[in-house]
């Protein structure tokens, strides 16, 4: 059975960085996904390219990559680390635009938090672009869906949980 203790915090219970020096580096890799819910209206604006503030898809990539490598700026015990690579995509379905942001690293620690943090920043920055088309927008379904490297290993989340339709050929 995994040791399910929370690691940030010292035996007196105070907020800590974890020490993760005697740990062996590996590849990490991770992948999270999330949701904006919006008006059909207003997802066809986006694939017709039609903002009025320009291209939402290429300027959600970019926040996203951004927010990846600054994810340590953000979280207060988040280490550091080398991100390999960032990668962004996006579908557009009628009522929603999913974002999936996968991150890698080779290090001593996963990269959960940064793959999480392009996404919801991709997100954030898809609904700052629509908002003055859609002010109903809502933004869910924010998750980890897969871990990879380290001691733990593998890790996928179930496709029926929150709502998933267990589709990963995410385009646009």
């Amino acid at each position: 059975m995994p040791d399910r203790r929370l690691t940030h915090l010292d035996p007196l219970g105070r907020a800590r960085m974890v020490d993760v020096t005697p740990k062996d580096p590996s590849h990490r890799r991770a992948v999270a996904r999330g949701r904006v819910f919006m008006s059909p209206e207003t997802t066809a604006l986006v694939a017709r390219g039609a903002v009025a503030k320009g291209d939402v898809l290429a300027v959600a990539r970019v926040a996203g990559i951004q927010a990846a490598k600054r994810t340590p700026d953000l979280i207060p015990l988040c280490h550091p680390l080398l991100v390999g690579s960032v990668l962004v995509n996006f579908r557009i379905e009628d009522t929603f635009i999913e974002v999936e942001a996968q991150v890698e690293t080779f290090d001593r620690t996963g990269v959960e938090m940064e793959a999480l943090m392009a996404c919801t920043t991709a997100l954030l920055t898809v609904y700052d672009m629509c908002k003055s088309a859609d002010r109903a927008m809502v933004i869910g379904d924010v998750a980890l869906w897969e871990k990879t490297g380290g001691r733990s290993g593998v890790w996928r989340r179930d496709p029926r949980d929150l709502g998933g339709d267990g589709g990963d050929g995410l385009g646009a």
